[in-house]
């Protein structure tokens, strides 16, 4: 019914039947969305959630594809993945206060952004060298590595609701936590300001490339996979406990505990969600038996177990 109404509103060519979700998320895991829906603006993205709230189905917004599992019988109703337009990223006039703002679509990269920022010897999103995924999805997790996270630097986060009204909501009044962003119910991000902070160029650049050598040589390469699997539980590391656990190199499928870090499960090829549920279960077990501490997904599970 969804896809009807889009089609006859003209969205025919950005709304797919059956959509692989393998296709869209980094671990390149996933099975088919009801309908899938690629929005290229604010009017398109308001039809549709007016349309999947008319009609009382169910919504998800995809993001770049990172830091989630998708289940391997796919996800009901409408998946909703930001088009190019939502891409855009706008440096404004300096507030007179050693600031810059930035306004980033909620597509944009947040690696790349990372990097032209130093480029232009701005600090504030150092530590975001390397995280995959997009600006949007790093609100919502309140990203983080190496004691920075997205907190710091937002100023105002814009979106539309599930009635299709476009609102700006004020960074300083949302409620951040570790890897978790408080952001109203049905509220999809659209773009998100940032203040970032004039500094020596070569001392930003230096940080920037401290952040890169650490992932680098930490974290696992040449396989997909979803980022970090689990949350750091308070005072330790997830990664540390499952290696202790003795979990390095554990395998179910085609899915496999990385050698080089704990904390990431890799996909060798063909693995299936069920794999890696499986990885986690196992870790979340031996973790509590040998170490008294119930790790906690980072990854978010979607759609259809």
């Amino acid at each position: 019914m969804v896809h009807g109404e889009l089609v006859r509103r003209g969205l025919d060519g950005r709304a797919r039947p059956g959509e692989p979700l393998a296709r869209h998320t980094s671990f390149r895991i996933g099975g088919p969305a009801e309908l899938f829906v690629v929005p290229d603006g604010a009017a398109e993205l308001a039809t549709v959630l007016q349309l999947a709230s008319a009609h009382g189905v169910r919504l998800t917004i995809l993001g770049g594809g990172s830091n989630v599992l998708v289940g391997d019988l796919g996800v009901p109703g409408v998946v909703v993945k930001l088009g190019r337009g939502f891409a855009h990223v706008e440096w404004l006039d300096p507030d007179g206060n050693g600031g810059v703002s930035v306004r980033a679509g909620a597509a944009a990269h947040l690696g790349q952004l990372a990097r032209t920022s130093v480029g232009r010897g701005l600090a504030g999103l150092e530590y975001a060298e390397g995280i995959p995924g997009t600006v949007g999805g790093a609100l919502f997790m309140n990203a983080g590595a190496y004691g920075g996270d997205v907190s710091g630097v937002v100023v105002a986060v814009e979106g539309v609701t599930a009635e299709g009204e476009t609102v700006v909501l004020d960074g300083s009044r949302l409620a951040f936590a570790y890897r978790r962003t408080a952001l109203p119910a049905g509220f999809v991000v659209t773009a998100v300001g940032f203040r970032l902070r004039r500094d020596e160029p070569m001392q930003v650049r230096a940080r920037l490339e401290e952040t890169r050598s650490r992932r680098v040589a930490a974290q696992p390469h040449g396989n997909a996979n979803a980022g970090s699997i689990f949350k750091n539980p308070v005072g330790d590391y997830a990664g540390r406990l499952i290696e202790a656990a003795g979990l390095k190199g554990a395998q179910v499928g085609r899915a496999r505990i990385s050698e080089r870090h704990a904390n990431f499960i890799v996909n060798e090829g063909g693995a299936h969600a069920v794999d890696v549920k499986a990885l986690m279960d196992l870790a979340q077990r031996a973790v509590w038996e040998g170490s008294g501490v119930w790790l906690e997904p980072e990854v978010q599970f979607v759609g259809r177990w």
